[in-house]
């Protein structure tokens, strides 16, 4: 069986990604092979295909990490799923895809009444933020929760995670559209960053927690502004997001040698903790990752809100919405 695939010879520039036709493998022992409905994208797909990705493969590969479709073909013995039954999926890159093979851990069935490009928006997205809220980050009830890009893939569904576990979401967004559409959300505490963010957030509660993908001087105000027994719990930099095709390496390496240090002799004295986190390497923990998505599936918010669907064959302009930061929700390709 052919199956067609984005795939880019190497990392670097977002050019080189091209979509080919490939001869699909034989299924391996205790795998399933899906047909691919909807692709998610995350910001780690940009970073990965420039070459700012610590875990990007060497060589040849495709990008993606979540996807949602259908099992078309079983290998002998499987009991637990079904042909005909309709999956979301995790993947170690290679989502970017119109069929996937993969074991049946990291797989889970599709909720009723969801839609395929849903699915492929639930799994990376809100497993992010739930394991940075409850794992790292102890999350209490009535806890105060700051909340960077508010509006985007990971920052939604941690608002919903927040309000559902009782605590206090507190967002930030970069315009008035996105704080208008958090609104409609059913989110009032919201602030649009600006120059004066400072401020801005000397005027808010202490902070429990700051969940932040941003970096740079803004990261460090959250972190000051913390309350005793805060953490900090860092899971991207989009600082660093590169230009349109590759990353402006001058402007890249400023950035790094002028990030936000913490002490740990003044983070004890503060009493105040940073924590820092790559999510794809829970794909290695598999046990683990059963246990986090179990939990984390027993938590009834509303279906993620995909905001942008485009068609599979145009994964360059999906990239770059998302690349641009204005997306609303989640950014999905709808596969054939």
């Amino acid at each position: 069986m052919n199956r067609n695939v984005w795939r880019t010879p190497k990392a670097g520039a977002i050019d080189r990604l091209a979509l080919i036709q490939e001869e699909a493998a034989a299924l391996e022992k205790n795998h399933v092979r899906i047909k691919v409905h909807a692709v998610g994208l995350n910001f780690a797909d940009i970073f990965a295909l420039t070459g700012l990705y610590s875990a990007t493969p060497e060589g040849s590969f495709i990008p993606g990490l979540e996807y949602c479709g259908e099992i078309i073909e079983i290998a002998e013995g499987i009991t637990s799923f079904q042909v005909g039954q309709k999956v979301m999926g995790v993947t170690r890159f290679g989502g970017y895809v119109s069929h996937i093979d993969t074991a049946t851990e990291f797989i889970t069935s599709l909720p009723e009444n969801w839609s395929y490009e849903q699915g492929a928006a639930y799994l990376v997205q809100t497993l992010t933020a739930y394991y940075a809220l409850t794992e790292l980050g102890n999350l209490k009830p009535k806890q105060n929760i700051f909340i960077q890009s508010a509006a985007g893939g990971v920052g939604l569904q941690a608002m919903k995670l927040v309000q559902v576990l009782n605590a206090n979401p507190i967002g930030c967004v970069g315009s008035p559209a996105k704080k208008e559409f958090l609104a409609e959300q059913g989110f009032d505490h919201v602030i649009v960053r600006d120059e004066k963010f400072k401020s801005q957030v000397a005027n808010l509660p202490l902070f429990d927690q700051v969940l932040d993908g941003v970096g740079g001087e803004i990261q460090k105000i959250c972190f000051d502004h913390l309350s005793p027994m805060g953490r900090l719990i860092v899971f991207g930099a989009a600082e660093f997001t590169p230009g349109k095709n590759r990353p402006n390496y001058l402007s890249a390496a400023w950035k790094y040698l002028t990030r936000p240090k913490y002490d740990v002799m003044d983070m004890i004295s503060a009493n105040k903790s940073v924590m820092a986190f790559n999510l794809i390497w829970l794909w290695e923990q598999v046990e683990y990752l059963n246990t986090l998505l179990h939990e984390m599936q027993k938590i009834d918010i509303t279906p993620p809100h995909v905001g942008h669907v485009f068609d599979f064959e145009n994964a360059l302009d999906a990239i770059e919405c998302l690349r641009q930061g204005n997306n609303l929700g989640k950014v999905v390709l709808k596969v054939g």
